[in-house]
């Protein structure tokens, strides 16, 4: 019997005593593989990268009760088929929620010491969460920004690798260490915009952080308010539209953060801790991302519509004459009338068909600008006697024109007022062009556009291209039948050097002298011509440069001698349908004078500054002749701020004519 009980006992000692023994021990005896903090620092890199991807969810720290068990040990939603998972593996099957229980083997001593694992990672998760989804995308449209990108990606392909039972120590420091880098990088996403490398480097950040981060927020307000879990939460929705209100408000017109009111901190305070609430109810990355979406084709539809009404009212600005140069030749044209004929008449009238003096052309119906060029030209001139200025104009401004240079004398410098109605030789038998410029199909094409069906550019429908003066520079000798040469000016430049050197210039037998414009590819001829007709592509050269009309030497002599008002003519009749070329005087300029155009030094004549802001400033500085050339012109509002003073000084704004019509600098 006592045989029997100690064989009993035995055998339970064997199966019931000794594994809990071995156990006991095995547990007293067990070390990590690796470093404590080591883990922990993989464990909390693990569960955030998991965390940003939507695939892991963290339970809350669990009582001190719970049975420890190994670690590494992962459990699935699925708890009746537990699976375990190695250490470091990373969980990329979409759609799979896993909890996971990191459960501690160390002393109540050691987790005072050190902090409890678990609140690491939920720490850490909470601390990327107040980085949500917006701020690793630009909402104002811009890319993500590089390093951002760069340090999500090594995290990812660090995570990877830690899954491999090599190296894992060194694997886990180098997560803990990327993991700091994106946290740091986090802190100061969350401080403002992200910086550039230099700003960094400097730790200076840039004068608008505050602005665009109020514009951010502004922005991700909206996009939260239009999410489905947002809009179920009245409160929060109130609490949204009453901070973007406030931010608004903050905001105003700001560029810069100086410009920002004293209480911009505490707006961006409040407005994120209302953000980090939406981003509590609703962290919803696909619908965030599909409305930021719908934002961005929203805006660039705005921007398609507004950059087509912008260009339709800058053409149309540039069309309208203002108010107070409408009002300047009516008052011209009435004290002119209140003249005698004694008094109407210019001085110096003997010099106008003189051959050695410098004469100019100037074609224009604009008073004030006419009266620029040629204040600029004597202001510079070495002997002004010697200058003699032929302004041609068409009837409704003739006496007023005529009136402003009588009372306005260019000191010792000869004027000669001519009306274009006057020119009878210039009719529709005799000008292809007048002719054209009177057909139905061309009053049609200019007053009636909703039903033409030509070229919908705007920049071809200018009613300048209607005007006879805009073509009268095809009949120079004509109008001058008893002079050598003549420099032809625009009524849009400003002459700011003495040009008579010009005049000395040997154009080689050429007929027109004018700067090139080719340094860009879009003034070349095929900008201009219709090199898929037939005609054009035989006769010219489409990479030819370009040259530009404004300030042009032109030898009467040798225009005679080539007979070239017949060559525009003739070019001029076989353009009858516009098929050759668009309107105006430039392509058929560039055909009439084809291989008869002397390049002059591009120093005598600048252009762009009526449409070009970046136009170079020593460029400007050293040019004979600045070119108002494009929409913004000088005397419209449209113009370009700090190109307009070199027109402006050559303006007396005090003459009583200019104060009564309220033309002002």
């Amino acid at each position: 019997m006592v045989a029997t009980r100690n064989i009993v006992l035995l055998l339970l000692c064997l199966t019931v005593v000794a594994p809990i023994v071995l156990y006991t021990n095995r547990l007293a005896t067990f070390t990590y593989p690796f470093g404590e903090w080591e883990f922990i620092g993989d464990v909390n890199a693990f569960a955030v990268g998991a965390a940003d991807s939507g695939h892991l969810n963290v339970l809350p720290q669990e009582t001190s009760s719970v049975l420890k068990e190994p670690l590494g040990v992962v459990h699935t939603e699925d708890t009746k088929n537990t699976k375990k998972f190695p250490h470091g593996s990373h969980f990329s099957k979409p759609g799979e929620h896993l909890y996971a229980r990191v459960l501690s083997a160390t002393t109540e001593g050691d987790q005072t010491k050190g902090g409890n694992p678990i609140k690491l990672v939920t720490d850490g998760i909470d601390q990327r969460n107040k980085s949500s989804y917006l701020e690793k995308v630009d909402i104002t449209g811009d890319t993500v920004n590089g390093e951002d990108a760069n340090d999500a990606d090594d995290n990812k392909a660090k995570l990877a690798k830690s899954s491999q039972p090599s190296d894992l120590a060194s694997e886990t420091m180098d997560t803990k260490q990327e993991q700091q880098h994106t946290e740091s990088s986090n802190k100061v996403n969350r401080k403002g915009p992200i910086l550039s490398e230099s700003d960094r480097h400097n730790d200076q950040p840039p004068s608008d952080a505050q602005v665009r981060q109020l514009k951010d927020q502004i922005i991700q307000a909206k996009v939260y308010l239009s999410l489905q879990g947002v809009r179920n939460n009245p409160h929060l929705t109130r609490e949204l539209r009453s901070r973007v209100k406030e931010v608004s408000r903050t905001l105003g017109d700001a560029s810069k953060d100086s410009d920002l009111p004293r209480n911009a901190n505490e707006r961006i305070k409040a407005m994120e801790q209302t953000l980090l609430k939406g981003r509590q109810i609703q962290n919803d990355c696909a619908s965030a991302v599909k409305k930021l979406r719908a934002i961005l084709h929203s805006t660039e539809e705005q921007l398609r519509a507004h950059t087509k009404q912008t260009l339709f009212l800058t053409q149309l600005t540039a069309k309208t004459m203002p108010k107070g140069l409408h009002c300047l030749p009516l008052r011209l044209t009435t004290e002119y009338y209140s003249l005698n004929t004694s008094q109407q008449q210019f001085p110096s009238q003997q010099k106008l068909e003189d051959p050695r003096l410098y004469h100019y052309a100037i074609f224009s119906d604009n008073i004030l600008a006419a009266a620029v060029v040629v204040n600029s030209t004597v202001a510079h001139a070495k002997d002004t006697s010697k200058h003699v200025f032929h302004i041609v104009t068409d009837r409704l401004n003739y006496a007023a024109m005529r009136m402003w240079f009588l009372v306005n004398p260019p000191r010792k410098a000869t004027i000669q007022v001519q009306n274009i109605e006057d020119f009878t030789w210039l009719n529709s038998s005799y000008s292809p062009v007048l002719k054209q410029l009177g057909s139905p199909s061309m009053i049609d094409y200019y007053f009636k556009t909703h039903r033409a069906s030509s070229d919908s550019n705007l920049k071809f429908r200018n009613p300048k291209y209607l005007s006879i003066l805009n073509h009268l520079r095809f009949y120079l000798p004509e109008i001058f039948p008893k002079l050598n040469k003549v420099l032809f000016l625009d009524d849009d430049v400003v002459v700011q050097k003495d040009l008579t050197g010009l005049w000395s210039i040997d154009l080689k037998g050429n007929v027109n002298g004018a700067v090139e414009t080719c340094g860009e590819s879009f003034h070349r001829f095929d900008r201009y011509l219709n090199f898929s007709n037939p005609l054009i592509a035989k006769n010219f050269d489409p990479r030819a440069c370009g040259w530009a009309y404004g300030m042009n030497v032109f030898d009467l002599v040798q225009w005679k001698r080539q007979n070239i008002t017949e060559v525009y003519h003739n070019w001029q009749k076989l353009n009858h349908d516009r098929q050759l070329w668009k309107l105006g005087t430039l392509p058929p300029g560039l055909i009439t004078f084809w291989k008869r155009t002397f390049p002059v030094h591009r120093s005598w004549h600048v252009l762009g500054l009526g449409y070009n802001p970046n136009t170079n400033q020593k460029e400007i500085e050293r040019a004979a002749v600045i070119h108002y050339n494009g929409n913004m012109k000088p005397w419209l509002e449209i113009t370009i701020p700090r190109f307009r003073g070199y027109w402006t000084k050559y303006v007396d704004y005090d003459l009583v004519y200019l104060r009564e019509c309220n033309i002002n600098p």
